[in-house]
Order: C-alpha cells, then structure tokens, then sequence
C-alpha cells in the first residue's frame, strides 16, 4: 500500500529554534515538554543534528528515548518516518534545532520547511530591550514560507524586562513566555557540552523549577501538522538475526544514538551491553561496540581493568568484528594523556597514543566510504591521536574545504573519530559487524 493511500496524522508540533548557539534551545524545550508531561499529555521530542548529550536530558525531561532528525545523516525519507511514527503515539511533537535557526547546510529552516513544523524562536532577552523585537522580526522574514509560531524570550531580569520585551514584538508575532534567568535552571556545561544528564543529581528539580517558570502562553498546544506516512522502504531483511552485539554503555561510553541500537535490532542483532568501568569480562559475543564518550574522565578505571583490555585483545585475535567510535578509539590506543598532562596506558590493541586538548579539533558532518559500504555521520572531540598506522581511507566532510577523519583498520577492528548514522546505510553496518571474514 502506498503512502497515498494512507491518510496523514495529526499532531500538535513546533520547531524550537533561536539566532545562535547558547540562546538556550535545550533547557526550553526541557522545560516544556517537562510542562506538557505533567499536564498529562504523551511528548516525543527530536533532536535536530548530531547531539548525544542534548537528547539525555530531553529524554529525561519527556520520558521517552530522543532520535535524532537529520536530513543530511539519515535523509527526509528517514524523517519523515520518525515523525509519522511519533505522531501516532503523541499529544505533542518538539523538535530541538541545531545552531541558529538559517545555519547550515541542512539548516533547522531547512528541516521546518521541508518538514511543515512550525517554529518557536528562544531568544535570549538578557542584554536587549526593543531590539528583541527586531530579531524576531528578522527570523520570521528572512525565509520564505517558514511560519513563526511564536516567540519565548530566555534569561530574562524580571516581569518588568518581560512586559518590554513582549511589546517590543511586532504584531501577528505571538509571545510564548519567558524563562528567567535563574542558576537553578541553567543546565551545567563542560567541553563536549552539557554534563550527562545520569551525573546531574539535581536534574528533575531544575526542571520542575523551569516547567513552573513558564507562563500560561507554554501550556497551550501549539498548532496541529500534518505529518504523512512515508513511501515503504526497501527492507535490508534481518542479515545480523542471532549475531550477538556487546556494546559498551556506561559513564565513560554513553554516546549512542537510540537509532543505531534499534537499526541493530532491526536488522536482527541481540544486543549485551557491558560497562568497560566495571565489567572484567566481555559478554559472550559476536561483535563489539566501543561507542563515544569521556573515556579521559575516568582513566585510572580504564586503565586498571586490565582482564577486560585481554577480552578484548582475545576477540580481535579471534578476527571477530569490533567497532571503536572516537572514545572507544582512544580506549584502545597505547595510552592518553588528559588536559593536565597525565599519561595512563590504555588497552593496547591500536599503537599509538592520543592526547587531550582544552580546544577544539574536529567538529562536522562527514561520510566514510568503507568496503561495506558508505555511511554517514560526525566527527567532534577534543582530542589529538599520533598513531604509526596507515589509514584505511579517511572521512569525506560534507562541508568543503575541511579535514576529513582517518579510519583504521585492523583484521576486523574499525576505528576511527568518525560516529557513523546506522540508518545511513543499514547494509554497511549489517556487513561491519556480520561474522565472518567480513570486507576487505
């Protein structure tokens, strides 16, 4: 049956966007799908872009897993289909952008656009008055088509600051509310961004604190979309049915895309996950999964857990598939040294070392043509690795004029900064971590 014949679903949704990075997009919409649980209604909130730590506290705040929407990564196709599905099951869609609302190629415009999702602006009022109005203006006219839902004004001083933003806004601009600016609703940062929210003790009080600092304007829904069901997707079948997946999951290795671990249980796989911080032995297993991560904050324990550095060591002798993204890939080098200069000996199975930095090295989108197959994703860590191996082949960044990342590989070991998309090429990945001699 095709899509045609199947009528769309409706569903209240908006686009939470703003002029920049730092306006606070995630604590807003935080906040409101806090706000919108606890009147009850079922939330289903995205994340626009590559993002693993935005999505934790979202899903916290909304009780359910955050995906990602990305139609460079995973495609309009891919989109499409998540929306569909959360529309079915939602009293109400978020959708978190990415940078400003025009940055990018894809940009969070892009997506709303293609997408029909109506847009929030978050702006923040702290050092404005009337020329809040002005950029609301701005961001409602500057594209065509693009509807402005409303706008929710951030960190801002008081009621009197808020009365003078909200009549600063031009008419037919709605005023959706503000949120003061209050340290016991700042999400904490560090250098890949917010702090996990597992670390965060104090992380449902922060969102209680900013449900209730929002006005009456947040509690209402915003308007319906129509979201359309999708064309049906050819069926990469279940080639990884029985394959045994050990993926690490812990505090040192938490970035994972709720996607890739339903793309690997789509395609048949049984997924165990194991904590390298804690766990001495591998479960029994196929293949390994050494997601991203903040491996150089806890290197004595990784360090010290030399029966597992051997679990690993034995399935690599034993030419079974083992896939290091970017903290696993430090993970299993010779050693790092963490910010302060300490050097701690890691597991040993990739020779060289990696070194961390208080700047930034690499960040952006990037497709790796592997023989299995091309797969898309992102590259951003802080980190320098010098390493005597040749790579396999290195990353094509989807922006010209930047590096690309390099990928190892050794007997079935990949490795690599890069954070592969596994609904990119579900294929790829079925080959990646399929037993067997695998792709040359």
């Amino acid at each position: 049956m095709s899509s045609a014949s199947v009528r769309p679903v409706r569903c209240p949704a908006l686009l939470i966007a703003a002029p920049a990075s730092g306006q606070g997009k995630t604590s807003v919409t935080a906040a409101l799908a806090r706000l919108h649980r606890q009147q009850g209604r079922r939330v289903r909130v995205f994340k626009t872009g590559p993002d693993f730590l935005d999505p934790m506290v979202l899903a916290h705040a909304s009780g359910a897993l955050v995906p990602q929407l990305d139609l460079w990564m995973g495609g309009e196709a891919h989109c499409r289909a998540l929306l569909h599905e959360a529309a079915t099951q939602a009293d109400l869609i978020l959708v978190e952008g990415v940078m400003g609302l025009h940055d990018g190629e894809p940009s969070s415009a892009d997506l709303a656009l293609r997408l029909g999702l109506p847009v929030l602006a978050v702006i923040d009022g702290s050092a404005m008055a009337q020329t809040f109005g002005a950029v609301a203006l701005g961001l409602m006219r500057y594209r065509e088509g693009l509807t402005l839902a409303g706008v929710l004004a951030n960190r801002v001083a008081g009621e009197g600051h808020a009365a003078l933003l909200q009549g600063s806004l031009p008419a037919g601009v709605r005023w959706w509310g503000s949120l003061p600016r209050d340290a016991q609703i700042a999400l904490p940062e560090r250098h890949l961004g917010l702090v996990p929210a597992s670390e965060l003790t104090d992380l449902d009080a922060r969102l209680d604190r900013a449900a209730a600092a929002l006005g009456p304007e947040a509690a209402a829904l915003p308007p319906e979309v129509a979201f359309e069901a999708p064309e049906p997707a050819a069926s990469p079948g279940q080639p990884l049915r029985g394959v045994r997946i050990a993926v690490a999951r812990d505090a040192a290795f938490a970035f994972l895309y709720p996607a890739n671990l339903a793309q690997l249980q789509a395609l048949g796989a049984e997924l165990r996950f194991f904590s390298p911080l804690h766990d001495t032995a591998l479960p029994a297993c196929d293949a390994v999964w050494l997601p991203g991560g903040y491996p150089e904050l806890h290197l004595d324990a990784l360090a010290t857990n030399r029966p597992l550095h051997q679990a690993l060591r034995e399935h690599h002798a034993a030419q079974r598939p083992l896939l290091a993204e970017c903290g696993g890939l430090l993970f299993l080098l010779d050693a790092l040294t963490d910010v302060h200069g300490r050097r701690v000996a890691m597991a040993g199975l990739l020779p060289g070392e990696a070194a961390m930095q208080t700047r930034l090295a690499h960040i952006g989108l990037h497709e790796a043509a592997l023989p299995e197959g091309r797969l898309r994703g992102h590259s951003f860590h802080y980190s320098r690795l010098r390493t005597p191996l040749a790579p396999l082949c290195a990353t094509t960044p989807a922006r010209a004029g930047r590096t690309g990342e390099a990928v190892y590989r050794q007997g079935r070991l990949t490795a690599s900064y890069f954070h592969a998309y596994f609904a990119s090429n579900p294929q790829a990945v079925a080959r990646l971590f399929a037993p067997g001699e695998g792709a040359a």
